[in-house]
């Protein structure tokens, strides 16, 4: 039996026999270098700029061109599902995407059932600028995984996703102390 302070790695741990690790940083040893926040941000901001880099050829800046690729993924169809996503408020969004609507990249649509709802999509011209968007990053990711083997970019993969499920945990916990 867990008490509430038992977080869902301990409780997994203890479920299964075992004893929770020891935390791994203390005030004693963090270091910037050994964070692994601070390399995931740094490996992101390079990943953006590299692909910003080789996507300007095609006008398309990341502010541009993540909204759009998610748009055209199906992802988010709607003006407060992208701005969730995306962590941006509506404003911000709104300002990017009145720039992209002016270029004839995308269109925004009121839904006929709820006034308060704006439907967005790509236009044709939209489609073609994105279109370039999954092989840059295709080559950007391929560039950063250079030296890995599959094996190892899947046991990555596995960690980041048990990572991104205990940063949700925490962050649905946060929410419902502060909302409960």
């Amino acid at each position: 039996m867990t008490d509430s302070s038992t977080t869902p790695t301990e409780a997994n741990e203890i479920a299964a026999g075992q004893a929770p690790a020891a935390p791994i940083y203390s005030k004693g040893n963090w270091a910037r270098e050994n964070s692994f926040g601070y390399l995931m941000r740094r490996v992101v901001q390079i990943m953006v700029s590299q692909a910003d880099k080789r996507l300007d050829a095609h006008g398309l800046t990341q502010a541009q061109w993540t909204p759009m690729f998610m748009i055209s993924k199906g992802e988010c169809n709607t003006l407060a599902a992208l701005s969730r996503e995306l962590q941006l408020d509506a404003g911000a969004l709104t300002r990017t995407l009145d720039r992209l609507e002016a270029k004839g990249l995308c269109k925004r649509e009121r839904s006929t059932e709820d006034r308060r709802v704006v439907h967005l999509a790509l236009t044709p011209e939209g489609e073609n600028a994105i279109a370039p968007v999954p092989g840059v990053l295709c080559e950007v990711s391929n560039r950063l995984l250079e030296g890995f083997t599959r094996d190892e970019w899947q046991t990555l993969m596995t960690l980041l996703r048990r990572m991104l499920a205990n940063a949700e945990a925490m962050r649905d916990e946060t929410d419902a102390e502060r909302h409960g």
